[in-house]
């Protein structure tokens, strides 16, 4: 295995998916549920986070192709999708704690596109497309469980937080949450914009 791609792989997904970064977020949208729900969250978050980067790693070239979908489309997509969570926490207009809603906030925002995002889903797909070999794959793949091992361990851990807090400590949290949400959504979707901008230059 080679260990030099293994920490490139390690650091750059580190870095996209910002584990301590996504802890207000997270606490954010799970704040009222309780613990155990919280902690399914957690877990099913990371693992369809996993699934999604697995898949796109595997066959993400194929499939946009196939669906004649650019990155950046993808890439705007998620942002529209952050955009909606985003008001739902600025507005407070949340599920209430339920089966249904710990499913629901563990696939959308968290497992994607916060975690899976557009990002994530890149640079994965880049550092396949350049692996040489079983070692370099390998690398690749401990990398992303190493990664999403890190991330699953702080959101499982940070329910201590919530204890702290209290629920007006949440409420107040909720509506930052919301607002880096918004800015990370605009950010997704000016990139996007950017990107068809720069294509269609380069195609003219």
């Amino acid at each position: 295995m080679d260990l030099k791609l293994f920490g490139e792989v390690f650091v750059t997904l580190l870095v996209i998916t910002d584990p301590p970064g996504m802890v207000p977020i997270f606490l954010a949208l799970t704040g009222p549920l309780p613990a155990r729900d919280r902690n399914r969250a957690a877990w099913q978050a990371v693992t369809l986070a996993l699934g999604v980067i697995v898949v796109f790693a595997v066959a993400g070239q194929t499939l946009l192709d196939y669906l004649h979908v650019d990155l950046p489309a993808l890439q705007a997509a998620g942002g529209l999708l952050l955009v909606l969570v985003a008001l739902e926490l600025l507005t407070g207009k949340t599920d209430g704690p339920s089966p249904d809603a710990t499913s629901n906030i563990a696939l959308v925002p968290l497992g994607t596109p916060l975690l899976a995002g557009p990002g994530a889903i890149v640079a994965t797909m880049l550092f396949v497309q350049q692996a040489d070999g079983f070692g370099d794959y390998t690398a690749i793949a401990v990398a992303i469980l190493a990664v999403m091992l890190a991330v699953w361990i702080v959101l499982r851990f940070s329910g201590g937080i919530v204890k702290i807090l209290r629920p007006g400590g949440i409420e107040v949290l909720t509506r930052i949450a919301g607002l880096l949400l918004a800015a990370i959504a605009v950010q997704l979707i000016a990139d996007a914009v950017f990107a068809f901008v720069t294509q269609y230059v380069n195609m003219t």
